[in-house]
């Protein structure tokens, strides 16, 4: 088994969304950190995030996701947070600027991919994303069938 890299070390993956693959052509990729509060973190901790459906919106020139649903924390005291509030991205300015232009395009959203910890703090992957047709959708699914049965074939062919 190949020895893993320091920066795969570093990364310990919460959440993955998935659905967003299927869903969408991701054009380019960002790394942004999360606004939260000490539960939300301490639920992230337990895995306890769903990113299904999620999306982020520019607002008032800062970004933002929505409908990432953080569950309360199990050993929670009084202290409690709202699982599907608004929680504002940080990104650097010249790539808030850079989704900004790219989403006022036609059929550009920002899309959550994946959330993870790197070194200690909670990271969230977005991505810019474009819709993909029913027929894109179908074509993946014909593509993947294929490269599973050429790899069935193959596996046979070997014995």
């Amino acid at each position: 088994m190949a020895e893993k890299t320091e920066r795969q070390k570093a990364e310990k993956s919460v959440a993955e969304n998935r659905k967003a693959f299927h869903d969408y052509h991701i054009l380019e990729t960002f790394e942004a950190g999360v606004a939260l509060l000490g539960t939300e973190v301490k639920a992230i901790r337990e895995g306890q995030v769903n990113l299904r459906d999620s999306f982020g919106r520019v607002e008032g020139g800062e970004l933002f996701v929505l409908n990432v649903h953080i569950s309360p924390y199990s050993h929670r005291g009084y202290a409690d947070h709202e699982p599907l509030r608004r929680r504002k991205l940080l990104l650097h300015r010249q790539e808030i600027k850079k989704l900004i232009g790219k989403t006022t395009e036609r059929g550009m959203t920002i899309v959550p991919l994946r959330m993870y910890f790197k070194n200690g703090r909670v990271k969230l992957a977005i991505g810019l994303a474009k819709g993909k047709k029913e027929y894109d959708r179908r074509e993946t699914i014909k593509r993947r069938e294929v490269d599973r049965e050429t790899r069935a074939a193959v596996k046979e062919h070997q014995r």
